[in-house]
């Protein structure tokens, strides 16, 4: 969960900088948000 929540807004950040192949895309940023909104969904079901 935590590597989950923490990896989306890395992805996120390295797109504005440039640092991820390619030109940086909104692709990108809807996997960094996917990432996040998949730690959270870890987060309320675990038991």
């Amino acid at each position: 969960m935590l590597v989950l929540v923490a990896l989306g807004p890395i992805v996120i950040v390295a797109n504005y900088l440039g640092v991820l192949p390619g030109s940086p895309t909104n692709w990108y940023l809807l996997v960094g948000i996917g990432l996040i909104g998949s730690g959270f969904f870890v987060a309320t079901q675990y038991r």
